[in-house]
């Protein structure tokens, strides 16, 4: 049920409503956010009458979302396209306030995410300076696994050494490259705010490691959850047909959790 939402409050580079946490399905200690391939609206808008090849279509031309997933030369999984989360900031309605990029574990059970002392005092400090602290209000990105859900779409350039994702944000356009060459994850490395990445196949899963992140990061927007530089963030995108992919997290932060929650 929601309550009641507040005016926004406008903070540097973006304006976002704060509102009450929502219930939402549970899957027990697994929370899956879907993602819809686009094909047309903003990101397309530089060849609104062009139809991109390749794309299955019903009778009446328009898109088979509902269509097989596609499959690379060498008969892999291909996850290529312009992705939103399902309630990305063009859905209207105020879906999007309703999304993990406010509270990444909105679905879960409290007892599903301990934080440590020192967690819980910094987030308790976030909430009482009324989120002033964001880095993400100050043009800074919005880090992993919140920039996912952050509102705008991405898009995914999938090749067999490295994958690419593209990211729209309200600070401009923001990049990540996702090693699959086999180099290990860093032990340690120079923090930055989006962290270093690699990628393995799991089956149909493809499977994201990232560490290097910068200490003081904000797992969402709402709840403002912190990290710590032990963060790992593990993601899992399966693209289940044509035009809709699952993603599952994992997060790893023994300085700021007491166990890792999905």
């Amino acid at each position: 049920m929601i309550s009641r939402i507040k005016a926004p409050r406008h903070w540097g580079c973006y304006a976002v409503p704060i509102m009450p946490t929502l219930a939402a399905r549970s899957f027990g200690l697994r929370t899956i956010a879907a993602m819809t391939i686009l094909l047309s609206g903003p990101v397309a808008a530089q060849w609104l009458n062009y139809k991109t090849p390749g794309i299955p279509r019903l009778v009446d031309g328009k898109p088979n979302l509902s269509a097989a997933a596609p499959r690379t030369a060498n008969g892999g999984p291909d996850l290529s396209g312009i992705w939103a989360a399902e309630c990305s900031i063009y859905d209207g309605g105020g879906c999007f306030t309703k999304s993990l990029f406010f509270d990444l574990a909105k679905d879960l059970k409290p007892g599903d995410v301990e934080m440590t002392p020192w967690a819980s005092g910094i987030q308790a400090q976030r909430q009482s300076r009324n989120h002033v602290d964001d880095p993400y209000g100050y043009c800074l990105p919005p880090g992993v696994p919140r920039i996912d859900f952050a509102g705008g779409p991405f898009k995914i350039l999938q090749t067999p050494a490295v994958t690419a994702l593209l990211y729209e944000t309200l600070v401009g356009m923001i990049f990540r490259q996702v090693f699959t060459d086999g180099r290990p994850l860093l032990a340690a490395a120079e923090p930055t705010w989006l962290g270093y990445s690699v990628g393995r196949w799991e089956g149909d899963t493809f499977v994201i490691e990232t560490t290097g992140f910068k200490d003081g990061g904000w797992l969402d927007t709402q709840k403002g959850r912190p990290n710590s530089d032990a963060l790992i963030v593990t993601e899992r995108f399966r693209r289940t047909d044509f035009g809709h992919m699952n993603l599952a997290i994992t997060i790893t932060d023994p300085k700021a959790y007491v166990k890792p929650w999905t």
